[in-house]
């Protein structure tokens, strides 16, 4: 196939180079003298690298080879600290159209984790635990006795004696000394005898009271150096053998309550007092200073004991 013309040249007869060739020159193309190339009428279709800029109006080229009468364009520059952005996000007066990215906290960083908030909350937590250890130990054991009290001396009066001197004390005695008496000094009334034959007495040697099976009989004790009101115990030393015996009791010219009972408590044998040698107690009222107190033998009284000892304790005891 040779070429040939065939009309207007079209762009596969648009060759650049056509007047450089013999066949080309034949029809009519001549060197770039201003818009195209080779051929006349040829279509302008290459353009300078760089020149087409999307989105603003197109710059008109310079013929080839030429600058278009003004100094080449330079693509614009992005601030400093900021990525060039292509030129569709340039507006025509030259600024950016697209969205910045915001400053945040000094010199455009993001702001970290909130340390402060964290540090708070831990603040928070441990301030916590010491309350809890706090309260845990305010509840705590503080080694005091949980029973301690149970066993405090009442010093409520009381108008009744002992059924038995044996069981456990209601009430703790205190520390304070307080008289003893033996059958010696104690003050007879009656027909009331000392004696010492019965071996068991506990008096100093071994001396009791007899002989007060008698109506009227009595032992009286005038006790020196209470020390303040209130109620105590009054323990007496007797031996009682077979059955049980009773006696009255009276304070500071009073009959205390019901009678002081003078119990077989060791089970001897119908006369064998040295078997039965016991304690009893009753818890009387009595007054700062001296008081009198004595055991006898009325009216309807059992009496049959042998006695060689009274002592005071403070409270309602049983020991």
């Amino acid at each position: 196939m040779t070429p040939g013309n065939n009309g207007a040249s079209t762009p596969e007869d648009d060759d650049p180079f056509g007047y450089l060739y013999a066949d080309g020159q034949a029809n009519g193309a001549q060197p770039p003298s201003g818009g195209g190339y080779g051929y006349p009428n040829s279509v302008s279709r290459v353009r300078a690298v760089g020149e087409r800029q999307y989105g603003q109006p197109q710059q008109q080229t310079a013929p080839y080879g030429q600058y278009g009468g003004g100094q080449p364009t330079v693509p614009q520059q992005g601030a400093y600290g900021q990525p060039n952005a292509a030129p569709e996000s340039f507006t025509a007066g030259g600024g950016p159209t697209g969205r910045q990215p915001s400053a945040q906290g000094g010199g455009g960083r993001g702001r970290g984790p909130n340390t402060k908030g964290l540090l708070i909350g831990a603040v928070a937590v441990v301030a916590a635990v010491v309350v809890g250890i706090v309260v845990v130990m305010a509840n705590g054991d503080d080694g005091t006795d949980d029973n301690a009290g149970a066993d405090e001396v009442s010093t409520a009066p009381t108008s009744s004696a002992s059924a038995s001197p044996s069981g456990s004390s209601t009430s703790e005695a205190t520390d304070e000394e307080l008289p003893t008496i033996d059958a010696k000094a104690l003050r007879l009334g009656g027909a009331a005898a000392l004696a010492s034959d019965v071996q068991g007495a506990q008096a100093d040697g071994g001396v009791y009271v007899g002989n007060l099976n008698q109506v009227g009989n009595s032992v009286t004790w005038t006790v020196n150096g209470i020390p303040e009101d209130g109620t105590y115990t009054v323990f007496a030393h007797y031996s009682a053998a077979g059955e049980d015996q009773s006696m009255t009791l009276t304070v500071n010219g009073k009959a205390f309550g019901s009678k002081l009972n003078l119990g077989n408590f060791a089970k001897a044998q119908d006369g064998d007092f040295a078997k039965g040698w016991t304690k009893t107690y009753a818890w009387p009222t009595l007054t700062k200073g001296t008081n009198t107190i004595s055991v006898s033998c009325e009216n309807g009284d059992k009496c049959n004991v042998l006695l060689d000892q009274l002592w005071l304790k403070k409270g309602q005891v049983k020991d």
